[in-house]
Formats: C-alpha cells, sequence, structure tokens
C-alpha cells in the first residue's frame, strides 16, 4: 500500500505526458520555430536599446495607476508628458508594472530588460495565434506553420517588438482577437462572443484604430440575423451580439481609468482628441518635408517599401484570389463560411488604408501607427499561396511554389540578420538600398533613439585610449540608454558637459567635421557621435564684442552661427535647458514651403548638445541658415528669470531688513516669495535639489493628504527657479497662497546621503521679538541652556548669546496639573501632558538671540519640565513648580 500511491501517481503523470506529447505532435514544425525565436529573442535581447517613447508611456500608466488610487485628476494630469496622454489605456503596460513589482525590479536596465522581453513575447504569442487561425481557416499544418513565418519575419515588426510598447501590443492583440472572433462565429455562442468582445475592449484601449473590430463584427452579426429565418435563431444572434458589446465597452471602460468620473463626457473628449490628434509632425518621404495628409499615396508606399517582397506578393495575390472568389460566390461571402471570414480579414486590412487616404489622416514615423494591418496579412499571403499551388496542375510544380515561400523566407531572414540590430530601418529592393546615404535623403530614417545603445557603446570601446573623451551631453535618451550598460561600464562616464564632451545625434550631424563616429544602416547615417566645437575659441570672440540680446544667455552673432554665453553658470543650465528658436528671414521665399505659412523657422535646441560648462560658464554655439536673417526670437525651455527683475526681487528682500535664516544661503521673503541669496556664489552649490515644508497657521488649510503630517513639503531645481547676478546667486520660490507660520528648509544629497543644509524660521519672528523684551528684565522660573520665563499664561524661552545651533534640537515640555481630571484622557495614565515642540514653530533667532513661546493649558498646574533632547538623550533639563 505504501507504494501503490506513488506508482499510481507516476503511471497517471506519465499517462498524461503521453497525452500530452500525443496532442502536440502534429504542430512540431509550429513548436520547433517557436522555440527557436525564443532562444534567439533571449540571446539578443541585450542589443536593443531604449527609445524616446518608452520612459513617457512608463510614466504614462506610472500616473494613471496612481490616479487610480487616490482620484487626483489635478495630479495626474499634471505628471504627463502631454495632456493627450490621459486617453492611453493600462491594457499592456499595467502588468508590465505589475510583474515589476512582484519581482521587486528597482535598477533600471533590470526595468527595461524585463519590458523588452515581455513586449517580443507578447510578439511571439501574436505568432501562435496566427498559427492558430491559419490551422483552423485551411486545416493544413504547413500553411499555418507558414502564416507564422511570416507574421515574425518582418523585419521592421521584429525589432520593435523589443522595444515598442504601443503598436507591438496593438498587432499581437489584433492577432489574438481575430482568432477569438473566428472561434466565436464558428461556435456561435454567447460566451465565445462575451470573450471576444472583451479582447475587442482591450485593443481599442490600446489603439483607437481597434474601432474597425468593434464595427465589423457586428455588421458580421447583422448578416447572420438577415439570414435566419427562424425567431429563435434571429434571438440568438441579438443576445450573443448585445453580450459582445458590453463585454467590449466593460473591458475598454475598466482599462481607462480616466473615463470612471465622467464615462460619457470623457468618452466624447476621447474620441474628439484622437480621432484628430493635435500632434501632426512634418517628415521626410520622396525626399520632400511634410506631413503624411500631404501625400495620398504615403501609407500604401511605405508598407510596399519596407514589407519583405515575396510576403508582399504573395498578401497581394491572397487579396485578389478573396475578391475573386467573393464576386464569384457571393452567398458564400456573405454566409458564416470560411470565404467570408477571408473577407472579413480583407477589410481589415484594406479598410483603414483607404479611410487614411480618403479623410487625409495623419500618420507618421513611416507606418508605425498601421503596424497592426500585418495582422491580416500573412492569413492572407497563405490564402494567395494555397489558391496559387492549387491552381497549377502538377505536384512538382505545387512543391516549387511552396520552396519558392520557404527561399523567401531565408532571404528575409538573412536580410534581418545583415542589419541586426537594426532591422527597424529596413527597406527592401523596391527602393535604391547600394547609393550611400541615399535613403537617408528621400525616407524617414531611425527616429526613436534605440541605436543610442550602439553609440555608447561605440564611445564605451574607444573611450579609454581615446583623445575625444568620455562627458556626454544628450538628455534623458543617453541616461537611460547608459543605464543599460553593464555598472562598471557606466562609471567610465562622466556627465558635466564640458569641453571634451561628446554628443548622440539622430541623422548625419551638422557639422561633418566634428563626426567621430556614425551608426549605419544599408550605408545610411541614422545616428552620429559628434565632437564638441571649439568652444573655448567661440567664447573668446565674444570678449569686446556688445551682444545682440541680453536675456538669461547674452547673445552674440559670429560668422554665421549665435554664441551663448552665461557667466557666471552651473552644468544643469546647459544639461536641463532647452531653446526655443525662431529664425525670421528678410524673404519669406527663403524659407522651406512647408514652413511659409508661419514666416519663421523654428527650431528646438538642447543646449547640452550645442555648449560646455568651463571655470564657471557656459558656452553654446548654434549653426544658422545661410538665408539673410531679419530677426530672432528666443524662448527658454524652462522660462529662466530675466536678470532685471531678479535683481529687483533681491533688492526688495533685503531692503526689508536682516535675513530671516542664514545658512549656505541667505533667506529673505519678497512679494510672498522666498528668496535664497548667497555671495560670492559657488555654481556647484546650485546643482543639488532644494526643499521647502510649509508649516501652515491653519491645519486646514493644507491638502488633506499632509494635515496629519502637519506641512506641506515642494521641491525646486536651482535652474528652474535662480539665476547668477553680480557675483551672487539667487533662488526664488513663491510661498503658498494660505498664511504660513514657518518654513523649513535645504538641499538634499543625492542619495540617502541626508541634508547638505537645513534651516527652519518663524515666517513672523515681532511676537518672539516682543516676548524676548517683556522676559529679559524679570527674574526666570528656571535655568538652563535657556533661561525660562512666565509671561501672560505663556512660557517663554530666551537665550542669548543664541544660534541656529541651538534651536535645532527638539524641546520637550511636560505638564504635571493638580488634578489628574483635567489632562486629556489618552495622558491620564501618564500624569502628565505632553506639549513637545519644535523651535521654529514657536520662536525665532534675532540679533544673536533666540525667543520662542509656548501658551500653557488653562488648567491649574502643578509643576512643569522641560528641556531638550536628541537622539543621544537630554541635553538640558529643568523643572520647577508654577502653582497656578
Amino acid at each position: 500500500m505504501p507504494i501503490a500511491l506513488p506508482l499510481t501517481n507516476f503511471a497517471s503523470v506519465a499517462a498524461g505526458l503521453r497525452a500530452g506529447m500525443k496532442a502536440f505532435a502534429p504542430h512540431w514544425g509550429a513548436l520547433l520555430a517557436l522555440t527557436l525565436f525564443l532562444i534567439a529573442g533571449l540571446a539578443i535581447l541585450d542589443d536593443y536599446g531604449v527609445t524616446t517613447d518608452e520612459p513617457i508611456q512608463r510614466q504614462t500608466v506610472q500616473a494613471s495607476l496612481r490616479y487610480v488610487a487616490s482620484d487626483d485628476l489635478a495630479g495626474f494630469l499634471s505628471s504627463l508628458s502631454n495632456r493627450e496622454d490621459r486617453f492611453y489605456g493600462i491594457a499592456f503596460e499595467a502588468p508590465i508594472i505589475l510583474v515589476e513589482r512582484v519581482f521587486g525590479l528597482e535598477e533600471s536596465r533590470d526595468v527595461w530588460t524585463l519590458r523588452h522581453l515581455l513586449i517580443h513575447l507578447f510578439f511571439l504569442t501574436g505568432g501562435v495565434f496566427a498559427y492558430l487561425l491559419a490551422r483552423s481557416l485551411f486545416r493544413n499544418r504547413l500553411l499555418a506553420l507558414l502564416a507564422l513565418l511570416i507574421f515574425l519575419l518582418h523585419p521592421r515588426l521584429y525589432a520593435h517588438s523589443f522595444f515598442n510598447s504601443k503598436d507591438i501590443p496593438f498587432l499581437a492583440l489584433f492577432m489574438v482577437t481575430l482568432f477569438l472572433a473566428h472561434r466565436a462565429f464558428k461556435r456561435d455562442t454567447v460566451s465565445a462572443f462575451i470573450l471576444t468582445g472583451a479582447a475587442v475592449g482591450a485593443l481599442v484601449n490600446l489603439r483607437i484604430f481597434g474601432v474597425i473590430l468593434l464595427a465589423a463584427i457586428p455588421s458580421l452579426r447583422a448578416l447572420d440575423f438577415l439570414a435566419a429565418t427562424e425567431w429563435m435563431r434571429r434571438k440568438h444572434v441579438l443576445i450573443a451580439t448585445g453580450a459582445f458589446a458590453l463585454a467590449a465597452f466593460l473591458s475598454f471602460f475598466i482599462l481607462m481609468p480616466y473615463l470612471w468620473a465622467d464615462p460619457i463626457g470623457r468618452a466624447v473628449e476621447w474620441w474628439t482628441t484622437l480621432s484628430d490628434h493635435p500632434h501632426k509632425p512634418y517628415g521626410l518621404f520622396r525626399g520632400l518635408i511634410g506631413r503624411s495628409a500631404d501625400f495620398p499615396e504615403y501609407l500604401p508606399v511605405w508598407f510596399s517599401i519596407s514589407s519583405p517582397p515575396f510576403a508582399l506578393s504573395l498578401g497581394l495575390i491572397g487579396a485578389a484570389a478573396v475578391l475573386f472568389a467573393a464576386a464569384k460566390e457571393p452567398w458564400k461571402a456573405i454566409r458564416n463560411t470560411r470565404l467570408r471570414f477571408a473577407a472579413f480579414l480583407l477589410g481589415c486590412f484594406a479598410a483603414p488604408i483607404l479611410v487614411v487616404i480618403l479623410l487625409n489622416a495623419n500618420i507618421f514615423s513611416a507606418w508605425r501607427h498601421m503596424h497592426f494591418l500585418w495582422a491580416p496579412f500573412p492569413l492572407l499571403a497563405v490564402f494567395g499561396l494555397q489558391r496559387l499551388a492549387s491552381a497549377l496542375p502538377l505536384p512538382r510544380l505545387r512543391a516549387a511554389v511552396y520552396g519558392a515561400a520557404g527561399a523567401g523566407l531565408a532571404a528575409t531572414l538573412a536580410s534581418m540578420a545583415l542589419i541586426h540590430p537594426n532591422q527597424q530601418v529596413y527597406f527592401n529592393f523596391f527602393v535604391d538600398r547600394a547609393a550611400p546615404e541615399y535613403l537617408r535623403t528621400q525616407y524617414v530614417m531611425e527616429y526613436w533613439g534605440h541605436p543610442t545603445r550602439q553609440a555608447l557603446e561605440w564611445i564605451l570601446e574607444r573611450g579609454a585610449s581615446s583623445p575625444i573623451g568620455t562627458n556626454l551631453s544628450g538628455g534623458d535618451s543617453i541616461a537611460v540608454n547608459l543605464s543599460l550598460l553593464p555598472a562598471k561600464s557606466q562609471e567610465k562616464f562622466a556627465w558635466a558637459p564640458s569641453l571634451d564632451s561628446l554628443t548622440i545625434r539622430h541623422g548625419a550631424g551638422s557639422r561633418p567635421d566634428l563626426v567621430a563616429h556614425r551608426v549605419q544602416v544599408y550605408g545610411n547615417t541614422v545616428m552620429t557621435v559628434e565632437r564638441m566645437d571649439d568652444l573655448q575659441a567661440v567664447y573668446e570672440a565674444t570678449r569686446g564684442r556688445e551682444p545682440i540680446l541680453n536675456a538669461a544667455f547674452d547673445v552674440y552673432r559670429l560668422n554665421g552661427a549665435l554664441a551663448l554665453v552665461m557667466e557666471p553658470c552651473a552644468p544643469s543650465f546647459l544639461t536641463e535647458t532647452s531653446l526655443r528658436l525662431r529664425i525670421t528671414p528678410v524673404d519669406q521665399d527663403d524659407l522651406p514651403y512647408w514652413l511659409r505659412d508661419k514666416s519663421f523657422e523654428p527650431r528646438r535646441i538642447l543646449l547640452a548638445e550645442h555648449g560646455a560648462a568651463f571655470d564657471g560658464k557656459c558656452v553654446a554655439s548654434l549653426q544658422l541658415p545661410n538665408y539673410p536673417i531679419a530677426g530672432f526670437e528666443f524662448i527658454w525651455e524652462p522660462e529662466l528669470l530675466d536678470d532685471n527683475a531678479a535683481r529687483d526681487a533681491i533688492s526688495r528682500a533685503k531692503a526689508e531688513g536682516r535675513p530671516l535664516a542664514r545658512s549656505s544661503y541667505d533667506l529673505y521673503l519678497a512679494d510672498n516669495e522666498l528668496v535664497y541669496v548667497q555671495e560670492g556664489c559657488d555654481t556647484l552649490d546650485t546643482e543639488p535639489v532644494f526643499y521647502l515644508d510649509a508649516f501652515a497657521v491653519r491645519a486646514s488649510d493644507l491638502p488633506q493628504e499632509r494635515r496629519e503630517r502637519g506641512y506641506e513639503r515642494f521641491h525646486f531645481l536651482f535652474y528652474r527657479n535662480g539665476g547668477f547676478f553680480d557675483g551672487a546667486c539667487a533662488a526664488f520660490f513663491p510661498l503658498p497662497d494660505y498664511p504660513v507660520a514657518a518654513v523649513r528648509t535645504g538641499q538634499r544629497a543625492e542619495g540617502d546621503d541626508g541634508d547638505l543644509w537645513q534651516a527652519a524660521f518663524s515666517m513672523n519672528p515681532d511676537p518672539y521679538t516682543a516676548a524676548y523684551r517683556a522676559a529679559a528684565g524679570g527674574e526666570p522660573l528656571a535655568q538652563g541652556a535657556f533661561d525660562v520665563h512666565l509671561l501672560d499664561g505663556d512660557l517663554v524661552y530666551v537665550k542669548e548669546p543664541c544660534g541656529q545651533a541651538d534651536t535645532e534640537a527638539r524641546f520637550f515640555l511636560h505638564i504635571v496639573p493638580d488634578r489628574a481630571g483635567d489632562l486629556p484622557e489618552g495622558r491620564r495614565e501618564s500624569g502628565f501632558d505632553n506639549l513637545d515642540f519644535r523651535f521654529f514653530l514657536n520662536g525665532a533667532w534675532f540679533d544673536g538671540r533666540c525667543a520662542a513661546r509656548v501658551p500653557l493649558p488653562d488648567y491649574p498646574i502643578a509643576s512643569i519640565r522641560t528641556g531638550q533632547f536628541s537622539g543621544d538623550g537630554e541635553i538640558w533639563r529643568a523643572e520647577f513648580a508654577v502653582g497656578r
């Protein structure tokens, strides 16, 4: 008996394994292909960088999840990069965040590697459902395997499957939904349509183009309704269709937190905003720059020149075969048959293209937003292959057709290997790929920053022996991609932009003489590593000249360029500041045609890519266009302080008297702004983040979630709120509009190193000054580090001489009443009332003196214990009878 149970279990497990192997045996080809793709994906996972959109996508979903938890709409909207991002659903990104939290991933490298892995796995899942759908449609494992391979072996989509968390999940889920729709029509059960509806709702949540299936599936059900001859059949169709629609709505609604507070109003807002998205950038197409809506052929051409030729040919043959068969047998194309579903697939492919062309809809970044067109296309290709093979009379000819398909797949795989890891720039032989830099002058190439990682790796390989240095400028994209490199590699890079800095740019670069390295595909430059210009010479050339503009930076015009100079200056003014420059020509005809409606040429410039900080100054050099220029307009992002306004604010603050506090900065108040001033400023002192804790006079004025804590915390950075004036530096931060009793402020070091400095003070020292004068002439009740007086029912603590260091330790104040019943109920067991306090909330220091004032309770008091304490115990203590 003790042996029988294990043997029985073993036998059942073995039987289960045999059954599983028997079930999967017919699909060994697909299993082998998927296994190879999975192994390959894991092997090359580290070859792909992070795109510029990925951090934004992750930030958007994190904001949505915080909104779900807090219902703080204002905070949600303020944390988005663009307000339109509120309409991005959480169907795919939220599970990624959940997996991150389950595994406790916090390191940047781990987070981005996990994201790339999950995106790629979902792409492979789309391939699995392509196989299942083709297997169900054609009842042929070889055709199903071809559908799987055609789906996965699209070079552009394959690269995007590692870093595109927008369009690849939509493509994969579109394929899943097509399979579920086919199964629902085949089984015709309410549960199958509910599942399909839930998938469609999630699809619309990812991309608005999911409405294609939201409209198409009920349209097919309408045909089933009309074809039915019995009421019970029609009733079943109506119920299943209604269940589909309800499931789709609920799925979409649940996955779109922004809609929850106002489903109808915000859904209308969602539709109107996303159906006419405000972001309409220009792009390069056939050598011309314009919006995609300017070129009716934009989408068909892009699809044709960037898809594998053999798959493209088979898909077009399949589309023609479906049209021919539907015209030949229209009744089969209407009833629930395989032909009708093939026509449905053709509609899912062709209808979006027609809509884009007819409505002049604006898409951009090649056809990235339309990647879902590839979901039905492999099935159309397999349909075309089947029809082509069946039309041939001889088995040899049919075998040749299948052999040609295999050769096409192999050729595509070879093309992908040759340009790895930049398959996102794949072009087929319909365009000239041989002429160097030809494609770059004709079409959009790399636009998302994934090759940034390759540029960083080149710098890492060459930096140790190369004279070009290893300091980088270039913004968040570089920082994120740098985090993918091994930790020891990251240590070799410095971040302050200096004269030996490097810049990583998209495209071929504006100064070929400064290019140190090119990342190329087909001999076309998609990214460059550039040396800095000779900025020290630029700076010297500005000496003795009058600037054409005095602003945050002094601006000079030098030999076809603008020189920007700030002195003194901290590196963050370069690394964190961008400039919107509007250049107005003398003759408007000199502008490119797509800008003539604006009458100026707009440029957005990251100063760190054009400048350096050295010897306490910042210098940048910007190349100008070669046409005659009438004028410039400068818009700083963030808006930098105007010199004169800042000087006036400092003068007003100093005119009001002594500073409220002295530390690394002297702190003044002017026009309800806290003013931080440091004479003889060290620019490095301006780099760490500032914090400000505002203690309200009335706790009810604080936000609800801050009332228990007693104060509201703010953070700011000097480069956003400060500037350099007359050898000093000053920062300005507005206080809240409610009455503030006291402020605690300082700067924090990076990591867990704590405060670099801190100051805490009362915003109105006058009552404490008066209390000091009134108490100073009397006899104290007790003496310790502070003399303690009784004044008008209040305890007054005074000390002379006294500085801020004497007031930093917390004060304890224990009141022993005559009658224990006078104590608050929670304090009766201890026998005393605890009125511990912080000096800066109840006192002030002035003229080398300190005074604090604390009101006593109104019940009769027997005695008082008071003093100061720290983590090491009591600093001083006084105990005295009161008899009040």
